[in-house]
């Protein structure tokens, strides 16, 4: 396979960095562009960061003397490009209309944000769940009157503890759930060096999370009709989201009641065994396997299970039947791997697949 050259767009944010990581020796994509602000074009991008950089791994040498583009420059980007990864860090509106600026040129973006997520036929993907979405592609093409451009996006990075979870247990039909997650300062583009109040802290509140974590799995779950994609009726969800000072790592406890009886044994198998389109394809980021069951009620930990199957794999534990719902369990996400920079390469490498980067 020839590899397909790729832009980064708003390289200099975290995700954006995440990303650099990530596709710095990726076997099927080529960085050839880093493109964030007009404040930042034209520099390095080891400049443009000015000790900027936040991960606690190294910033690839690779692409410490590439200049960094304007992302604004929408043309001159695409014109260098078989498709772009979008990080942006800008408006809800602002968003929109870049990405769909790039779309419009011709160029696939796969983006982190949220700003098109519920553009209807738009398919946010959890690759090993809803990869059937993208056949909604087609029908994004003809209303914005494109032959290769299109968007895709990866969902919020909190509902990937626990979404997983019901996807294996479709068969029990999931009905309600009461969910609290438990958020690394990381999802908000943060570390410990750039918000030291949040040391041996905990803020009760994380701006429109409760809604992306009540609405974005019933989208994920949800059907291709008229061509767009129709969010599914249920399961009914309530969350709580809560900022803790950690800093890679989102844990949810979860409540769950299912319109189907089901032991623990059932549940647990269901989650050991679930497998999907990424595993079948090989794809290049997929774990091996996507979900693991923690016997240890000590279990999942950030410490511990954060790094599994490298950041991409899905931690489940403490599964227990409830004196209010049928079963509690506590589920656990790499938010930057999984959650974000690495759940969108995995969606890439799966359109990829899909053909619809040729």
């Amino acid at each position: 396979m020839n590899k397909k050259k790729v832009a980064i767009l708003g390289a200099t944010g975290m995700v954006g960095q995440r990303f650099a990581t990530l596709l710095s020796d990726h076997p099927w994509f080529e960085v050839v562009c880093l493109a964030a602000s007009p404040r930042s074009a034209g520099k390095t991008y080891e400049e443009a960061l000015g000790g900027r950089w936040k991960l606690d791994v190294p910033m690839p040498a690779a692409f410490a003397d590439m200049v960094v583009g304007d992302v604004s420059k929408v043309d001159e980007i695409a014109g260098q490009v078989d498709f772009v990864f979008s990080a942006v860090d800008m408006k809800k509106d602002e968003i929109r209309a870049i990405e769909e600026a790039y779309a419009k040129a011709e160029t696939p973006v796969v983006s982190n944000n949220s700003a098109h997520r519920w553009t209807p036929d738009v398919p946010m993907l959890i690759p090993e769940i809803n990869p059937q979405h993208a056949d909604v592609i087609p029908f994004q093409k003809k209303r914005l009157g494109t032959t290769r451009g299109f968007i895709a996006v990866k969902p919020n990075c909190s509902i990937q503890s626990y979404t997983p979870a019901l996807a294996a247990w479709q068969a029990f039909r999931p009905v309600r759930l009461c969910v609290s997650t438990y958020q690394a300062i990381s999802g908000a583009g943060k570390n410990f060096e750039s918000w030291p109040e949040m040391i041996g802290n905990v803020i009760p509140y994380i701006g429109g999370e409760e809604e992306k974590s009540e609405k974005e799995p019933l989208k994920i779950f949800g059907s291709l009709r008229d061509g767009v994609i129709v969010p599914a009726e249920g399961p009914l969800i309530t969350s709580q989201c809560i900022r803790i000072p950690v800093l890679n790592g989102h844990t949810a406890s979860v409540f769950v009641d299912f319109a189907e009886k089901a032991s623990k044994e059932e549940l647990i198998e269901a989650l050991v065994n679930f497998t999907g389109e990424p595993q079948r394809l090989r794809l290049p980021s997929a774990p091996e396997h996507f979900i693991q069951y923690l016997e240890d009620d000590t279990r999942p930990q950030v410490t511990l299970d954060v790094n599994y199957e490298r950041g991409m794999g899905v931690s489940i534990g403490r599964l227990r039947p409830d004196t209010m719902f049928d079963y509690k369990f506590v589920g656990l996400s790499h938010n930057t791997l999984r959650g974000a920079a690495g759940g969108a390469v995995e969606a890439a490498e799966l359109l990829c697949a899909y053909g619809y980067f040729d």
